[in-house]
């Protein structure tokens, strides 16, 4: 497919603010009252970044992020977790073809989109095996390389609830997410919408807003975005803030906060600012961009310490007071 060229970077902003508004209406056509979780997905997607998302089971994790994979165009590969679970069921494997010479079989990793589903309920070596994929956007298996088709975003789900027989990701590989989604039970006016279309014959048929090439163009446009440096000094003071005995800690930090997030957690500040402020159609972020995506930035990056967890104070909260 050959690559998308708009005439200048103005109109390619305003061909990605437009893009938005479409997909939007084509993803909520089945989605209800995610307004919020659909525009985070998105971002991701034109800031390369991946997501994990966690919600109670029942929420249309995977119908959300299929339908959104249609309206993009790509291929979309849902891979579901478990404790038997192996680094060759995600990647593929070489095996011996009639001739007696290996061949490669492609894993379900091969897509441009991946629902890894319930990540957590798998070993650490599959875990891995996942996160280096997301990292390095190629899979390496017996010292060959194979890259990965671009788009290639993946959304990875945990319950909240159920903690046995679990693997919890170190904060390491957290720390590889641009963003942690919290999906919340619906509102009761947008269930009884979800109970009227889900218990009839009503379907949906999802157009295609965005291709591959468009996508990537987008991805670049979002790099190309100017940032006023003092919004780029907030974000990074709004980081230091996070890192209790540090000079530029708060007194929030030294109290409740045992580690504070890493320099990731400003990078992804300013890109996913960036793309915030393109979507609303402006040309450039400003502070109150950077504020409406720190809480998804910045939750799986800061680790309470005890004191918070005896006095209840969650991690939106101590966000919530930095900001």
């Amino acid at each position: 497919m050959s690559e998308v060229k708009f005439t200048s970077d103005v109109a390619a902003a305003e061909a990605l603010h437009d893009a938005f508004r479409k997909l939007h209406r084509e993803v909520t056509q089945v989605i209800i009252g995610q307004d919020e979780v659909i525009r985070l997905l998105v971002t991701a997607i034109f800031c390369q970044g991946h997501c994990l998302l966690v919600g109670v089971p029942g929420l249309a994790k995977t119908l959300l992020i299929q339908t959104l994979a249609k309206a993009l165009d790509l291929k979309f590969n849902r891979i579901q977790f478990t404790p038997d679970l192996m680094p060759s069921d995600i990647l593929g494997a070489e095996t011996l073809d009639k001739e007696r010479n290996f061949r490669f079989i492609r894993g379900p990793i091969f897509a441009n989109v991946i629902l890894a589903d319930e990540i957590n309920r798998t070993p650490p070596k599959t875990q891995a095996a996942l996160l280096e994929s997301m990292q390095e956007y190629a899979v390496t298996v017996a010292g060959q390389s194979h890259p990965l088709d671009r788009p290639f975003f993946v959304l990875a789900t945990q319950n909240p609830i159920e903690q046995e027989g679990t693997y919890p990701l170190p904060e390491a590989q957290l720390d590889r997410f641009m963003f942690n989604i919290w999906l919340d039970y619906p509102t009761y006016h947008a269930e009884l919408e979800i109970v009227k279309n889900t218990t009839s014959n009503k379907s949906h048929v999802i157009a295609p807003v965005l291709h591959a090439q468009e996508i990537i163009a987008f991805q670049q446009l979002v790099r190309k975005v100017p940032v006023a440096d003092n919004v780029v000094e907030y974000a990074v003071r709004l980081v230091h803030r996070t890192r209790p005995g540090k000079e530029l800690a708060s007194a929030i930090a030294n109290d409740y906060l045992e580690w504070g997030a890493g320099p990731r957690a400003s990078q992804n500040l300013i890109l996913a600012a960036k793309c915030h402020a393109l979507l609303n159609g402006k040309y450039s972020p400003d502070i109150e961009d950077v504020q409406s995506v720190a809480v998804p930035v910045l939750r799986h990056r800061i680790v309470r310490n005890f004191k918070a967890e005896a006095e209840g104070i969650t991690v939106e909260n101590i966000i919530n007071r930095l900001l």
